[in-house]
């Protein structure tokens, strides 16, 4: 038998750390906004965070707008392997796999993907959304400085079975008076830019380097769009996953 519990709930079980991860399941964040959202000094909130880096349990990206600035985000996926894992360290049966989704959303939720040219990252996120959810969300996009549908973002997303040929991209101030439930941007320079919207809708950032900025073959540049695709998938998974989960409890 094991003397000592795995290292895996030592970490999460930290009060401090729990408030960054619970933070980080929401949207990523800066560490400066991570301090005054558990109150603690900046020092303190960056050794938990070296703690939650060196266990793979979050990850760390510079913005793309200002290189001193980084972005922290969870690694879902580390986190369900190590959750599970240490689990099945207490009992078997705590590794199995549930079947299915559980809970459904019962009033379609609009959500709106924000970048700056809504050429690839917003457009992608949108038609995967739409797909993913089965009609249970309602998924727009926009930018902030609209340009052109991409046409690797449309390859790319041709090779999941999603057609986003007849997109365009569109400036936000389309959409400036629509209500929306969730306001989700999906690259740093539109987070800074993003306009208030009417009925406070929920803002989260998922920090996304741009795949339009990768330089190479042609081959190079396309695994960056597919690269995209497949972390915008999972996040959008597990963005559906909690929603699902959350109007299941209230339900219940």
């Amino acid at each position: 038998m094991p003397s000592k519990p795995p290292l895996f709930f030592k970490l999460v079980s930290h009060p401090i750390r729990w408030q960054i991860l619970t933070a980080l399941a929401e949207s990523d964040r800066r560490g400066q906004e991570l301090a005054g959202l558990t109150g603690q000094p900046q020092n303190l909130v960056s050794y938990h965070l070296k703690r939650l880096l060196q266990a793979g349990l979050i990850r760390e990206r510079r913005s793309s707008v200002d290189a001193r600035q980084v972005y922290f985000s969870l690694d879902v996926d580390a986190l369900r392997q190590q959750h599970a894992g240490s689990a099945a360290a207490l009992h078997p049966a705590l590794f199995a796999e549930t079947d299915g989704t559980p809970g459904t959303i019962s009033t379609p939720l609009r959500v709106l993907f924000l970048c700056t040219h809504n050429s690839a990252r917003s457009q992608m996120a949108e038609a995967l959304l739409r797909h993913l959810s089965e009609g249970e969300m309602e998924a727009f996009s926009a930018g902030t400085q609209p340009s052109r549908v991409h046409p690797l973002a449309v390859q790319a997303m041709q090779e999941l079975g999603i057609d986003i040929r007849s997109s365009r991209s569109k400036h936000v101030d389309e959409l400036r008076g629509e209500h929306f439930d969730y306001v989700i941007t999906v690259c740093d320079s539109a987070r800074e830019a993003c306009p208030i919207f009417p009925g406070h809708p929920r803002r989260l950032h998922w920090s996304l380097a741009d795949p339009a900025a990768v330089e190479g073959t042609e081959e190079e540049r396309l695994a960056a769009f597919q690269h995209t695709a497949s972390q915008l998938a999972g996040r959008i998974r597990y963005f559906l996953l909690a929603l699902r989960s959350k109007e299941g409890n209230e339900q219940g």
